[in-house]
């Protein structure tokens, strides 16, 4: 035990002796001049003094020396792994400053060595120095830039970013000498500089500094401004011959960076169209930066347009450079075919990103695409698979030729393996990072920028069907289907589902119901293309991804879409191609991309509920779609009759023994299996982060299952009222749980399910009587709540918000069902609610205050003196009440009141 805990120690004391030795170092020189300036007592002035100063000299020589190798040794050490123990922060700022306080500029070597220290000991140990030191150890770097010898400079100016980390607030005093005119920081990046590390190092400085800290001042305007152009002049420079590759592409990322710090930090609005369009240009540029078989070159600004970007090429040249790219890429698949078969792509993990709009360009600076994509090939691969089900016709299908690339490339070609060696796989890594570079910090310019304009560019970064003789302009899709890196894929897929995010609105206009016959194309037309091209290539990228974090990302992008397209204005066709293609992945091996499907399904069951497409959906037969899943798509339930595994629960008629299932949806038997049955394969799950003792799905599964179902409930509730008993089991089961998010989602299930019986009775519902609940079912649902974990959930004050659903659904009850419920009941209904209304939570008593308003209406309660009495105590004294929500509440209460009254009268 002793010896294995003996290393933690050792880091900060081995430390602790490096600081004590530069200490005994600073005292040594203190002595040595003492000493030199005494000379000897014994001989002539002259010769004690010559002796006095060569040995200070000799001194000064050995502690030269001894600076020297300390430095070496502590240079080493932090660039070694990571101690279980390391220094203290402290500890780390008092090291720092002693080093710099002996070495003066002169020794410049000493001067670069304290720079390394000072780069490689706050990365390493993540420490943030604090202002006192702060100031010293930025005074120093930068009289060190000031005075030493420009070889020195890229080591200070690593140490400068180091320090201006998660520090710029504190750096205020410091900005003239690095971002004023004659800055330094502004000297060392402009685009004349020849040193190129030494213009990368000023750049990652100039980025560090724009970072913002919460609650802390931020960069002054003129600074942001400042910062801003250089960055953005960086990212529209090109790459001179004398700078190789991966110094460019640092340069790229550092400059990205400090954009991206600029737009989090709160204060850069991009409200000039001229700032916002070249941002965008440039960023556009930078998501293809080095992607295999494109180039891309921008025009210096982006500008709001509704039509797509047009490609200069002529067809006939186009044809030549895609059939040469085929050969060679042809080739190229030949050699690595069997090595392929063997290997995948590996997985990245996902960065949070959201994207942008759409934009496109004035016809006098239209995008130059030089794309050199793959055609299909005749062996079998899952591209045909791909294309069948996705419904898509040949003549149409442009993108699937940059799907095809990233396939065909085999594991040794791509950036993840070393096989090749040398320059190139790094080269390709880098590259990869600029383009996930670019993607977030478009993510961050969407937070910038309103809806309203980011719409306008809408056309530039979404792609839209392709003209006849015209290729397809390049878009966020075009990384979906072609980039190599899974990182970088779901990367661009994240920025396109943050645009599709909240564009109900700008959707809504979308339509092509109608053949239109017109000399031109409505926008409504070309939106409603727009939407179609969406779901074709979204299609394409599910079935050819393998990385499950990007699948997930797909499915997701796939949620956004569906909840804001309009399909109630475009042909139908749509949802059946995403419906019957996410069914396989509710049974895939990932958590979060079973989590995923489940919400795709839940946004087509809530989206303008009921529409006729989705209903055909519903009523299909249990398997179909779900033996299709393919290789990548391994499932839990090999047929229907798994999901049918459940016992029949009260009220639930039994199987017919016939060829046809005797249920009229699918979905609600696959949700209900989830929820309540336990997991035929407990070790399936590749996500190690849920707990592996429990029986059932992950908690997130059976969350998403339960929304599902109250969706489904909600806008479909003909094809759910036959399993009205059965769904209230699954509630009650969900309420008895120990956890609350289980409980919370069950109780508004029930909510949903009373609401829905409710509706049906109304007396403008378009139900025929003979299609509705039979009053004698509602009156055992509601027993059966009653006797189960309802009144339970409504005590429950540990979980006010459960209570608050408990009240809610209690409100949801039939009138013409209370009244046939047996007394004690009723009693029991009544006395809950009263007591809720004295709740000291808001949210509880605003729910008990308008359940009393509900009940207040029943025929059969509002003859009854006594509760009419107490209801109107209840919903006066709520009236006082200094939640507004409760007062809100108890207004609306007293108006179904105030009714009651009037027809008692």
């Amino acid at each position: 035990m002793a010896a294995v805990a003996a290393p933690q120690p050792e880091a900060g004391g081995s430390f602790r002796r490096f600081l004590s030795r530069l200490g005994a170092l600073r005292a040594g020189t203190g002595t040595g001049t003492e000493r030199a300036g005494t000379g000897t007592g014994t001989g002539t002035e002259r010769v004690g003094t010559g002796a006095g100063t060569g040995a200070a000299a000799e001194r000064a020589a050995a502690r030269r020396a001894e600076l020297h190798l300390l430095l070496d040794q502590l240079i080493s050490e932090s660039c070694g792994p990571a101690a279980p123990a390391g220094p203290s922060a402290q500890d780390v700022c008092a090291l720092l400053v002693q080093a710099c306080q002996l070495v003066s500029f002169d020794q410049e070597h000493l001067v670069s060595k304290v720079s390394q220290l000072i780069h490689h000991l706050l990365n390493r140990f993540q420490v943030i120095v604090d202002e006192q030191n702060l100031n010293f150890l930025l005074s120093y770097s930068i009289s060190a830039l000031k005075q030493c010898s420009s070889w020195t400079h890229v080591e200070i100016l690593q140490a400068l970013a180091a320090l201006v980390y998660n520090n710029g607030p504190k750096c205020q005093k410091y900005l003239p000498d690095l971002l004023g005119k004659a800055g330094l920081l502004l000297q060392y990046s402009d685009g004349s500089q020849p040193d190129a590390e030494l213009r990368r190092a000023a750049v990652r400085s100039m980025a560090n500094l724009c970072l913002s800290v919460p609650g802390q001042p931020y960069l002054d305007e003129s600074y942001r401004s400042v910062c801003f152009q250089t960055f953005l002049s960086i990212l529209q420079s090109s790459k001179t011959p004398d700078m190789d590759d991966i110094t460019f592409c640092m340069l790229l990322q550092n400059a990205l960076k400090g954009i991206q710090s600029l737009l989090n930090g709160g204060k850069m609005k991009l409200m000039q169209t001229d700032q916002l369009g070249s941002l965008l240009a440039v960023l556009k540029k930078c998501m293809f930066y080095g992607l295999p078989g494109l180039s891309i070159e921008m025009p210096p600004a982006l500008y709001p347009a509704p039509l797509p970007q047009y490609d200069k090429r002529s067809p006939v040249k186009q044809e030549q450079s895609e059939l040469a790219a085929t050969k060679q890429t042809g080739n190229r698949r030949k050699k690595s075919k069997g090595k392929q078969k063997k290997e995948e792509f590996g997985e990245d993990t996902k960065e949070d990103l959201a994207g942008t709009g759409k934009e496109s360009i004035q016809e006098t600076d239209m995008v130059k695409l030089h794309v050199g994509d793959v055609q299909k090939s005749p062996c079998a691969n899952p591209r045909s698979r791909a294309l069948d089900v996705a419904h898509m016709p040949p003549e149409k299908n442009h993108l699937p030729s940059h799907y095809n690339n990233w396939k065909r490339i085999s594991s040794s070609e791509s950036e993840y393996s070393d096989a090749e060696g040398g320059i190139q796989s790094k080269t390709r890594s880098y590259q990869a990072k600029v383009r996930q570079g670019a993607l977030a910090c478009f993510l961050s310019a969407i937070k910038s920028i309103e809806k309203r304009i980011l719409y306008g560019y809408w056309s530039a970064f979404v792609p839209d069907g392709p003209g006849i003789g015209s290729p397809q302009s390049v878009s966020l899709m075009t990384i979906a289907l072609k980039d190599p890196s899974p990182k970088t894929r779901a990367c661009s897929l994240q920025v396109l589902s943050a645009i599709l995010e909240g564009s109900k609105q700008f959707l809504s206009v979308a339509e092509d119901a109608n053949d239109h016959k017109r000399a031109f194309t409505p926008f409504s037309v070309t939106i409603a293309s727009s939407i179609r091209e969406l779901h074709r290539c979204l299609l394409l990228a599910l079935v050819a991804e393998s990385s499950s974090q990007t699948l997930t990302q797909i499915i997701k992008c796939l949620a956004n879409l569906v909840s804001n397209a309009p399909y109630n204005r475009l042909k139908p066709g749509l949802l059946t191609r995403v419906w019957n293609q996410i069914k396989p992945y509710i049974c895939h091996k990932d958590v979060n991309v079973r989590v995923s499907s489940l919400t795709l399904l839940g946004a087509i069951v809530s989206i303008q509920a009921p529409l006729p497409e989705v209903q055909l959906l519903l009523q299909q037969p249990c398997s179909s779609g779900l033996n299709n899943s393919g290789t990548g798509t391994p499932h839990r339930f090999n047929s229907s009759e798994q999901w049918r595994k459940i016992l029949p629960l009260e009220g639930e008629p039994p199987d017919n023994g016939g060829n046809m299932p005797s249920e009229p949806c699918w979905l609600i038997r696959l949700c209900i299996s989830i929820i309540v049955l336990p997991r035929e394969d407990p070790c399936s799950d590749s996500d190690a982060n849920f707990p592996s003792g429990s029986v059932y799905e992950p908690s997130p599964v059976r969350l998403e299952s339960l929304q599902v179902l109250a969706l489904l409930v909600k806008g479909y509730f003909s094809m759910a009222q036959s399993y009205l008993l059965e769904l209230g089991e699954v509630a009650c089961k969900c309420m008895e749980e120990m956890d609350p998010s289980i409980q919370l989602h069950g109780a508004k299930l029930l909510e949903e399910l009373g609401t829905g019986v409710v509706q049906q009775y109304k007396s403008d519902a378009a139900v025929a009587p003979d299609q509705r609940v039979p009053v004698s079912v509602v009156v055992a649902f509601w027993t059966m709540m009653l006797n189960g974990p309802l009144p339970g959930a409504l005590q429950n004050s540990q979980h006010p918000t459960l209570q608050t659903s408990a009240c809610d659904a209690l409100s949801s009850i039939l009138p013409e069902a209370f009244s046939s419920l047996q007394s004690d009941r009723q009693v029991l209904c009544i006395t809950l609610l009263l007591g809720l209304n004295h709740s000291e939570n808001p949210l509880v008593k605003a729910a008990a205050a308008r359940a009393l308003g509900v009940y207040i209406l029943f025929s059969c309660l509002r003859q009854d003196v006594m509760f009419v009495a107490d209801t109107a105590n209840a919903i006066l004294n709520s009236l006082h009440d200094k939640s507004p929500n409760v007062r809100a509440k108890a207004a609306w209460s007293l108006g179904n009141l105030t009714d009651t009254l009037t027809v008692n009268m």
